[in-house]
């Protein structure tokens, strides 16, 4: 029944093991309490990575004010805290009842390792919760989210610059594994605090730019009545596009992508019409001209698409790409000097 086990302690002759799921209902927990404040501030959440002293939740969007961002930041260190004083509180009580110091022992070294993680997460140091506090509060009092990022970001970095250098000195003196995880953990951390701020960079950027100002109003369309052959070959191979919209009498009827042709028989591509094929518009597929471009590069990169049809009262009047954003992007960086 359990065949992930990791082996803890022996008691009284017996081996304590923990089962793998152990670490998926931790991880279950941490979720579901980001989740729990991130819903509260109506916020998306898209994914959390761990390492080795926690994890960093991955939000849809930035928070919408410092309150939240304090909030969601300050939830975690909570949490180990009460387990640190939990575990802690719960071993004293096994020890004075006189329990096997092996059962009370694991209790203490589990608190020790929730108070651990609770320290480290309060570095104030972008990405960690601490940092996020920190951003929250310069935030605040300067009502500048670039302006907090940028420096609780640029302390992320040389925090995890400092974790590197102590990675390779371990990794010197001979502690090969410590060294490692030291190095790892802050190649992480600088990679995310950087990564962090050219977010806000472009967030800033398009921020209250429309998708009218960026689309194509000549899209390339596809009539519904021709073979799904004839697409890939007129269409496909010409212009290089995996998305592209339906057209039936001049009106929209759907949107068909080239993984919908691949997941079809290569004998039905010549019986079989494009109309056919084609599903009806989604909010992952369109947009409306009027949406926010932070949006929109939001939704292109929760679906990891980089085209979407523009549509206004059921009827195509454009075509809005990831390339057209970058470029409008990196023009505006430079001429502004943006740092």
């Amino acid at each position: 029944m359990f065949t992930r086990r990791i082996h803890i302690f022996k008691l009284f002759g017996f081996n304590v093991n923990l089962d793998v799921s152990w670490f998926f209902l931790l991880i279950l927990v941490t979720w579901s309490l980001a989740s729990i404040v991130a819903r509260r501030f109506g916020l998306q959440m898209t994914g959390i990575t761990l390492f080795l002293f926690g994890g960093v939740a991955e939000m849809g969007d930035e928070p919408p004010s410092p309150k939240a961002e304090f909030s969601m930041a300050i939830a975690g260190p909570i949490l180990s805290i009460v387990l640190a004083g939990v575990f802690f509180g719960t071993s004293v009580l096994m020890k004075k009842g006189g329990l096997p110091s092996s059962l009370w022992g694991v209790l203490r070294y589990l608190g020790f390792i929730n108070g651990l993680l609770a320290a480290f997460n309060l570095v104030p140091a972008f990405p960690l919760d601490g940092g996020r506090v920190l951003r929250s509060a310069i935030w605040k009092a300067r009502n500048d989210l670039r302006a907090a990022t940028r420096i609780t970001s640029m302390i992320g970095r040389v925090f995890g610059f400092i974790l590197i250098a102590f990675g390779v000195y371990s990794f010197i003196m001979g502690s090969l594994m410590s060294g490692l995880w030291w190095f790892i953990i802050g190649l992480f951390l600088n990679t995310a605090a950087r990564t962090a701020y050219q977010q806000i960079k472009i967030r800033t950027v398009l921020e209250g730019q429309k998708v009218s100002r960026f689309m194509k109003t000549d899209p390339v369309t596809v009539p519904d009545n021709i073979t799904v052959s004839e697409m890939v070959e007129e269409y496909v191979y010409r212009h290089h596009y995996k998305l592209f919209p339906v057209i039936r009498d001049g009106k929209l009827v759907g949107c068909v992508t080239t993984k919908q042709m691949k997941e079809l028989p290569r004998d039905e591509w010549w019986s079989r019409t494009v109309g056919e094929i084609a599903e009806e518009c989604t909010d992952e597929n369109s947009v409306s001209p009027d949406t926010d471009a932070v949006k929109v590069l939001g939704t292109m990169r929760r679906n990891s698409t980089s085209r979407l049809m523009v549509v206004a009262n059921k009827k195509l009047v454009g075509v809005i790409t990831l390339k057209d954003l970058l470029e409008f992007i990196a023009l505006k960086l430079e001429l502004e000097h943006e740092e």
